[in-house]
């Protein structure tokens, strides 16, 4: 990777050189590095663009960091990674797109996750997506995650989007047999940007339990729609919640739908969407901010 290449890396993983463990790195829709262990095989797909990852039953204590990082300009991009979990396995899955871009023309990368999680086992997901660039162009990320998750499993999945993404459209999709998760999404837009989210979940075997979580911000003329759809067809638990802060000219909406097919599913959804109470503005301004800088110390708290 180049220094702007290795800049979108450190921002996308938090890490100032390549991890430890299993690793796959996409560099302007080419493989730039990958390694593998004794337990976790990173397999490129011969039918379409994109990884298989096999996680052998009973891994413990082991990631893996599938990073994409884009610096063309132009360059647009459909990629598809499977996510072969074995049973009784517990892995952290560290994932997430950069752009940037410095021209006149749109950048894209269109992401398709699918997980099959076995029986009893464990794992944490991590997205997150950035995007910079002086030029024109758009930067633009529409990622899809499926998950299929076996009796006894369990899944933790934490997305974000920091910065710079002109257009997004985030798909989530949940099917659970007598198994949990837990989502929790923060987004913030800015300028003209548009964000659309969608969550959707069936908890069909007894003992299920799903609980989603979205923080946002929308400042400027941005515009953000968040949908969430819960279906419980089994005994089980549903819980979604969408808290967001609207500033300047922005507009968002919150569109949650929880659905009861079975006597003993039990279902809640909360929505909340309002601007920045003006006494925290002023507790801030006493202690010496500037309101612009108390706002900013306000948002960073509320999204972390």
């Amino acid at each position: 990777m180049d220094k702007i290449q290795m800049e979108l890396f450190e921002q996308l993983t938090g890490l100032h050189e390549i991890p430890a463990g299993a690793y796959n790195i996409r560099a302007n829709s080419k493989k730039d590095s990958r390694n593998t262990t004794a337990n976790i095989d990173i397999v490129t797909k011969e039918d379409k663009d994109g990884i298989d990852i096999y996680v052998k039953p009973g891994t413990k204590n082991e990631s893996v960091h599938i990073p994409v990082v884009i610096s063309k300009t132009g360059l647009e991009e459909c990629v598809y990674n499977d996510f072969h979990i074995g049973e009784g396995a517990d892995v952290l899955i560290v994932a997430g797109c950069g752009i940037h871009n410095s021209g006149d023309k749109l950048s894209r990368h269109d992401g398709i996750h699918t997980f099959y999680i076995g029986k009893n086992a464990r794992v944490k997901y991590v997205e997150k997506h950035y995007g910079k660039g002086d030029g024109n162009g758009e930067n633009v990320m529409n990622p899809t995650t499926i998950v299929n998750i076996e009796e006894g499993g369990y899944m933790e999945m934490e997305t974000v989007q920091i910065k710079g993404i002109d257009s997004t459209n985030r798909v989530t999709k949940g099917k659970l047999e007598d198994a949990k998760i837990v989502i929790t999404e923060r987004i913030m837009t800015h300028g003209n940007q548009t964000a659309t989210t969608r969550f959707e979940v069936d908890m069909d075997g007894d003992g299920s339990s799903a609980n989603v979580i979205s923080r946002s911000v929308a400042r400027d003329n941005s515009k953000q729609i968040f949908y969430s759809v819960i279906n419980g067809n089994a005994r089980c638990n549903g819980h979604s919640e969408c808290d967001a802060i609207i500033m300047d000219n922005a507009k968002i909406s919150a569109i949650p739908e929880i659905t009861a097919n079975d006597l003993d599913a039990s279902l809640i959804h909360e929505a909340a969407i309002g601007k920045i109470a003006g006494e925290q503005l002023i507790k801030l301004q006493t202690l010496g901010l500037t309101e612009a800088e108390a706002e900013e110390q306000i948002v960073n708290g509320f999204l972390k």
